[in-house]
């Protein structure tokens, strides 16, 4: 009960500061998460406000008094949950004996919950993975607060397929349509098999080095060496002020190849410093947030004749992108540290 009177203090606390009931929603989502007021309490609760009523009890009810929404039966509902989340009211009123309409009642307004679509992650983190990111991120803002201009000198990088057919997204295949008119239709697609991969740097300024993978080769220890050779030299090319001073990271994952003690050993003769890169982690990789979605919203939904065609069409996809788009992605990437240290390593809805 002291948790629904808190809740509705702060709804109380808007309409006294003015703001709408659309805009207290947004807030209490905000603070409370899950365990904000649904939309149609807030919205209940600004009528009473603006009649006068601003008590924040219950009020007064008519009819029979509820036999099934007591105490004992929100703690047993609450525990039923709390052992599998997963569990349908049916299987709530089944276990428990509470009535349908009173299990619904019980988790919607005692609890504060709704059932809610899990969402695809790409790793289930363990405590030390989430501290991992934390730490990472927290390492990166301290470099940032040292050096303002550390994004500057970073250069990123990651591989990622091609493919000669990639289905489109749905919002792509979107359709304007009245009410008349039919719903859009389209066939299930997949990727094709026709596909190269890509490796591709980049910093604020641009793409310093991009190659496609040869057919049958893999990613290894020794090819990624190659591959750092040539962007070492693609550097002192493309980059020679980065390169003149020598003050410029590297930034790439912990793939196994990245890792290699020969890659290492490159790495440190050639001044080649890296950032930290926490293990999992998408969200705070640049190529993964930014540049390969990016390039395939180009290149979904189109059929491409061959490997050849592949690359020159990926090659004008990233040649694509403007100069105000790189240097976006390093100001979102400063965004996406903060929020990782917000939800305390925890994987965040991206912008």
């Amino acid at each position: 009960m002291a948790e629904k009177l808190e809740r509705r203090a702060a709804v109380k606390f808007c309409f006294l500061l003015e703001k709408t009931a659309g805009e207290t929603v947004v807030m209490l989502e905000t603070a409370y998460k899950e365990a904000a007021l649904g939309k149609t309490q807030v919205y209940k609760w600004f009528s009473c406000f603006r009649n006068g009523e601003l008590s924040l009890a219950d009020q007064p009810r008519s009819g029979r008094p509820s036999t099934s929404r007591t105490d004992e039966n929100i703690v047993i509902i609450r525990e039923l949950i709390l052992e599998d989340r997963r569990r349908t009211i049916d299987d709530l009123v089944e276990l428990s004996g509470v009535s349908w309409s009173s299990c619904q009642r019980i988790l919607s307004e005692e609890l504060q919950m709704k059932i809610v679509a899990a969402k695809f992650v790409p790793h289930v983190l363990t405590a030390d993975q989430k501290q991992s990111r934390v730490d990472a991120c927290r390492e990166l803002k301290e470099h940032l607060e040292i050096d303002p201009d550390l994004f500057l000198k970073v250069i990123t990088g990651d591989e990622s397929w091609c493919c000669a057919y990639d289905p489109e997204t749905k919002q792509q295949s979107s359709e304007w349509k009245s009410s008349n008119s039919p719903r859009p239709k389209k066939a299930r697609r997949v990727k094709s098999d026709v596909k190269m991969m890509l490796i591709s740097f980049f910093d604020a300024n641009g793409i310093v080095r991009l190659e496609f993978i040869p057919n049958g080769e893999t990613v290894n220890q020794a090819f990624y060496l190659q591959v750092l050779k040539r962007l070492h030299d693609a550097v002192r090319r493309k980059r020679p002020e980065l390169w003149q001073s020598g003050e410029w990271w590297l930034y790439h994952d912990t793939a196994p190849a990245h890792k290699a003690l020969s890659v290492q050993q490159f790495l440190t003769k050639n001044s080649m410093t890296q950032l930290l890169h926490p293990p999992y982690s998408p969200n705070l990789a640049p190529c993964d947030f930014f540049l390969f979605p990016r390039m395939k919203k180009v290149l979904k939904g189109k059929r491409f004749a061959d490997v050849e065609e592949v690359k020159k069409k990926t090659t004008e996809a990233l040649k694509g992108i403007t100069l105000k788009e790189f240097q976006d992605c390093f100001k979102k990437w400063k965004t996406h540290l903060d929020w990782c240290i917000a939800s305390n390593g925890q994987y965040f809805e991206g912008d």
